[in-house]
C-alpha cells in the first residue's frame, strides 16, 4: 500500500514541457516533475504519471496534493493559501521560551504589538495565554482567558484577524466571543473533551498540529521508523477524525508539530519531506521560528540570535510549498518571502 508521496524535481516553470509532464503544487507557485513514493516502507521515485497509475491511493493522494486550496473566509476577513502568508507569534505569557513577559498583564502594549505584525505584513496574529514549551507550568483557564480575550478585542476591534493558540474549550469560547475567528491547537482537540464540539458548533476554521501524546502536553518522545509516514498518518486520521465530528475539510489546517516530541534527526526528515503533507488536502503551517533544532545546528545560538535559521527554514518551508509560516520576526520574514515570491515571478517568465 501506498503510504505518502512526496512532490520532487520541482521546476522553474511549465513553459514549454510536455503536457501531464508537471504538476502545479496545491494551486500555488510551485511545480514538480515526480514524486518520491513511500510504499510498505521502501522509497523510489517515480514520474507523476506512473506514481499516480500504481493503485486508488496513490490517485487519491495526487488529487489532494494538486487541488487548490481555497480561502478561509473568516468574518469579513480572507485569508488565502495561493502564495505564502506569515502569522505573528504574540505571546501573554510570564514564561514563553522565546518572548515572555514582553506583553504579560498589558492588552495595549500587546495588542499595539499585533497591530505591528499585521503593519509589517502578517497575515494574522497568533496569540497566546499559554506556554506550551517543554516543562511549562499548566495555567488555569480562568487566567488564560484574563491574559487573552483583552488582547482580543483590541485586535478585533481594529479589524485584525486572530487566532487563538489554546487546547483549552473554554478559552476557546472566551475568545471566539471576543473576536478571534480561527483556532489553533497544539493538541488538535484531544487535550480537552469539550474542544472538537467548540470549534464544529463555531464553524471557525482550525489548526491541528502533531504531537505524539496531546493530551499529556505534547513533548513525550517516541521512536518513529518513519517520521513522515507516521506524522502524515496521524494527521490524516485526525483529520478525518475532525470532519466526521462536523467540521468542514477545508476549514482545517496541519501543522506537522516542529519541536513537539521530536528529535533533531526527526525534525530535519519532517522539514525535508514537508511536500509530502500536502497530500492530506490541507493548507500546512510550519511553526519552525527560534527553535531548539536552530541552537543545535547553529553552535548553541541562543534564542534572541536565531533569526538566520529561522529565515532559512521559512524558505525551506515555502520552498516546498507550505501556506502560512508561524513567525516570531514577522518584518524580516515578510521580506524574505517578498524576494522568494519576486525570484519565482521571475522564473515563470524568464
Amino acid at each position: 500500500m501506498i503510504d505518502w508521496l512526496r512532490p520532487v524535481r520541482f521546476v522553474d516553470t511549465p513553459v514549454g514541457l510536455d503536457d501531464g509532464s508537471v504538476a502545479r503544487l496545491a494551486g500555488g507557485l510551485q511545480w514538480f516533475a515526480a514524486y518520491e513514493v513511500s510504499e510498505d516502507g521502501r522509497r523510489r521515485t517515480l514520474p507523476i504519471d506512473e506514481a499516480v497509475a500504481l493503485d486508488e491511493r496513490a490517485a487519491l493522494l495526487h488529487a489532494r496534493i494538486v487541488a487548490s486550496r481555497p480561502a478561509l473566509t473568516i468574518g469579513a476577513r480572507t485569508l488565502k493559501f495561493d502564495q505564502p502568508q506569515v502569522a505573528g507569534i504574540l505571546n501573554v505569557t510570564p514564561d514563553s521560551f522565546s518572548d515572555g513577559g514582553r506583553h504579560v498583564d498589558d492588552p495595549e502594549h500587546a495588542a499595539a504589538a499585533g497591530v505591528a505584525m499585521l503593519a509589517a505584513g502578517a497575515a494574522l496574529v497568533d496569540l497566546g495565554g499559554e506556554s506550551t514549551r517543554p516543562g511549562a507550568a499548566a495555567v488555569w483557564e480562568g487566567d488564560e482567558i484574563a491574559r487573552t480575550v483583552p488582547v482580543i478585542e483590541r485586535l478585533a476591534g481594529s479589524g485584525a484577524l486572530v487566532s487563538i493558540d489554546t487546547r483549552k474549550a473554554a478559552v476557546m469560547e472566551a475568545a471566539l466571543a471576543a473576536g478571534a475567528g480561527m483556532v489553533n491547537d497544539v493538541s488538535a482537540l484531544l487535550w480537552d473533551d469539550r474542544a472538537l464540539d467548540v470549534v464544529a458548533r463555531a464553524g471557525c476554521p482550525v489548526i491541528l498540529m502533531h504531537s505524539p501524546d496531546p493530551a499529556k502536553g505534547g513533548h513525550g518522545r517516541v521512536a518513529y521508523a518513519d517520521v513522515v509516514g507516521e506524522v502524515f498518518g496521524w494527521l490524516e486520521a485526525r483529520i478525518a477524525a475532525v470532519v466526521a465530528a462536523g467540521v468542514a475539510r477545508d476549514r482545517i489546517v496541519v501543522d506537522p508539530g516542529i519541536g513537539f516530541g521530536k528529535s533533531l534527526g526527526d525534525n530535519l526528515a519532517l522539514i525535508n519531506g514537508l511536500a509530502a503533507f500536502h497530500g492530506l488536502g490541507c493548507p500546512i503551517m510550519l511553526g519552525a521560528s527560534r527553535k531548539r533544532m536552530i541552537g543545535a545546528l547553529a553552535d548553541e545560538a541562543p534564542v534572541d540570535r536565531r533569526l538566520g535559521g529561522s529565515i532559512a527554514l521559512a524558505l525551506k518551508g515555502i520552498e516546498a510549498g507550505v501556506q502560512l509560516l508561524r513567525v516570531h520576526d514577522v518584518a524580516e520574514t515578510v521580506q524574505a518571502v517578498k524576494i522568494w515570491r519576486g525570484c519565482r515571478d521571475r522564473a515563470l517568465v524568464g
